[in-house]
């Protein structure tokens, strides 16, 4: 059935079908928003020591994000200034003083300058800064490697910072967290087969809570009444009053992070920073999801579960922590899955409605109409 023109109040038109499995769509989406926008790629302690590398997919590049001798992390194109030969294969290594291309053997410091190559000696005319790596933009931010590739990338403060400022109403809500200094106590990789728009329109939502989250509902009673805390600022979902922690069964979890606020305690706080990354903050930890799109139906989401540095040395048991919102990633993931198996049906080919407490989900895809169209959102 063709949607007619006009919706009644309740309902919102969303976007058309063909935006969820268009490759040309998609290639547009990597280009001017992924291509353009602060993307987190790695936690900063997956680099340890100098040498130290991972490579990381952002739009249609790789990049090498490599920590020098001085310390300082630096991001740089994976690609060889010689004949474009992919630097580095592997996701992640350490190398010793310098990263060679296994081509030609041109040779780069970890600053990125070009240091050695065949025959060098005889061109005294190649400048070693000018054939150095590509740099890519880098920030680090609540202990996570942040990367654009625009020539001239937004401020990472008005564009990342400010999102959670505008859903907390706080701007030092987020930092009583102590993120940057929490360890990664458990990391899952999820391929779901759906498009990135339709995972974050999920996340963003609790229409569906109800239905598919029995776990979720359970430790966090007001989310069966279908309203995201995202649709608040400033508002965090208060536990069920039985429940003792954010764990699978509302059972016992971990000291209450030293810095968070009376007001924090017991409340679960939902951020989305476009483009790619959802944040999740409890009373005892923090989890963190960034989202890498692969293809129009093929996103790789890598989930991090972060607790103090007390809580993963003493071997503590994070199961019951870490399962309840790993049974809520697979929920969400196997409900997306399910909408981009249909997303190129003729019944969707106008697109769906939204309902009124999913409303604010147009907002997202105004956001994304006006990326694509070079406005601002």
């Amino acid at each position: 059935m063709t949607l007619t023109a006009s919706l009644p109040p309740s309902l919102v038109r969303t976007l058309p079908g063909r935006d969820y499995t268009d490759p040309a769509v998609f290639e547009r989406e990597l280009e001017c928003i992924f291509g353009k926008q602060w993307n987190a790629v790695a936690r900063a302690s997956d680099l340890p020591r100098p040498g130290s590398f991972v490579t990381a997919q952002v739009a249609r590049e790789s990049v090498i994000v490599v920590r020098g001798r001085d310390g300082a992390l630096r991001a740089f194109l994976n690609v060889c200034r010689h004949r474009g030969a992919r630097l580095c294969a592997e996701p992640s290594g350490e190398v010793k003083r310098s990263i060679r291309c296994g081509y030609h053997a041109w040779t780069y410091g970890l600053d990125g300058a070009l240091v050695a190559a065949p025959n060098l000696v005889s061109m005294p005319d190649v400048d070693r800064t000018e054939f150095g790596l590509r740099q890519v933009h880098l920030r680090e931010w609540l202990g996570y490697v942040w990367l654009n590739l625009a020539d001239n990338p937004p401020p990472f403060d008005e564009a990342v910072v400010s999102q959670c400022t505008d859903r907390l109403g706080d701007p030092a809500a987020i930092e009583r967290y102590g993120a940057t200094n929490l360890v990664v106590g458990r990391r899952i990789e999820y391929d779901v087969r759906a498009n990135w728009k339709l995972i974050i329109e999920n996340f963003v939502e609790c229409y569906h809570c109800a239905t598919i989250h029995p776990e979720l509902t359970g430790v966090l009673p007001e989310f069966a009444k279908g309203f995201a805390v995202q649709y608040y600022v400033g508002h965090g979902a208060q536990f069920g009053e039985r429940v003792e922690g954010f764990t699978v069964d509302g059972s016992g979890g971990f000291d209450r992070l030293p810095t968070i606020g009376e007001e924090q305690d017991r409340r679960y706080y939902a951020i989305t920073v476009r483009p790619q990354v959802f944040i999740n903050l409890v009373p005892d930890h923090v989890i963190f999801h960034r989202m890498t799109p692969l293809a129009p139906d093929r996103t790789l989401v890598t989930c991090d579960w972060l607790y103090t540095e007390q809580v993963v040395e003493s071997g503590a048991d994070l199961d019951k922590s870490v399962e309840l919102f790993h049974r809520v990633n697979e929920q969400d993931f196997d409900a997306c899955e399910s909408c981009q198996s249909t997303a190129g049906s003729r019944a969707y080919a106008d697109g769906g409605v939204l309902v009124p407490s999913e409303h604010h989900i147009a907002e997202f895809h105004d956001w994304v109409r006006g990326q694509l169209t070079g406005a601002k959102a």
